[in-house]
């Protein structure tokens, strides 16, 4: 198992010292560079100075993504248990 590392990640002018498994550096800065980008475009598009205010906005957006990926999934997954019941009707009316 691989030993902890300390990294820091500087978010909305501010660094924040963590401690990580090495396995998880790649996201958590792939993560930081997608705040760090949305806070830049909330500033740039809106009249928002506090930066309270656009890590809310980010926060939010990123909620909303996660919700949105969630709702597709279990749409996805009632299809597919529609078309495999469907499926497996057909299969059963041919053996029988």
């Amino acid at each position: 198992m691989s030993e902890p590392q300390k990294i820091k990640l500087s978010i909305a002018d501010r660094v924040y010292p963590l401690t990580i498994n090495p396995s998880q550096e790649e996201g958590l800065r792939k993560a930081t560079k997608k705040i760090e980008e949305m806070i830049k475009q909330f500033e740039q598009n809106y009249a928002v100075r506090d930066k309270q205010d656009v890590l809310a906005m980010c926060a939010l957006q990123f909620a909303a993504q996660v919700e949105q990926k969630s709702l597709h999934i279990e749409s996805d997954q009632e299809q597919i248990e529609e078309k495999l019941g469907a499926l497996n009707q057909l299969l059963q009316d041919h053996l029988s």
